[in-house]
């Protein structure tokens, strides 16, 4: 099962397991993080579409770093008057583990909690 989710102003698609790199949130490394703007589930042979966002869908997953992106270099340049300026940036992400994907009013197993 796979879910679609909105975070950052970005779509996602996420499985259980997978370790993926957001906009940066206020979370500590541990720290559990949900994610309700749920666009899209599938799996099993099935699609639950949302308009906009799946009812009472939602995406939990756990902190596990909070780390910078790729150097970008940005090099502004202008002809015949010798104007060169040179800058960079790092975006700063968050790394999260995908622990569950819930539709409808399931509750967590007594050994996830």
């Amino acid at each position: 099962m796979y879910a679609v989710v909105e975070t950052g102003g970005k779509q996602i698609r996420v499985h259980e397991g997978d370790v993926v790199e957001i906009e940066k949130c206020d979370a500590a490394p541990g720290e559990p993080v949900v994610f309700d703007r749920v666009l899209c589930l599938a799996g099993d042979g099935r699609m639950v579409p949302g308009n906009p966002t799946v009812a009472e869908a939602r995406v939990e997953g756990v902190v596990l770093a909070q780390v910078r992106g790729p150097k970008i270099v940005v090099f502004r340049y202008k002809s015949k008057v010798n104007y060169r300026r040179k800058t960079g940036h790092r975006q700063a992400l968050t790394r999260v583990r995908i622990v569950a994907i819930r539709h409808g009013a399931q509750e967590p197993a007594a050994s996830e909690a």
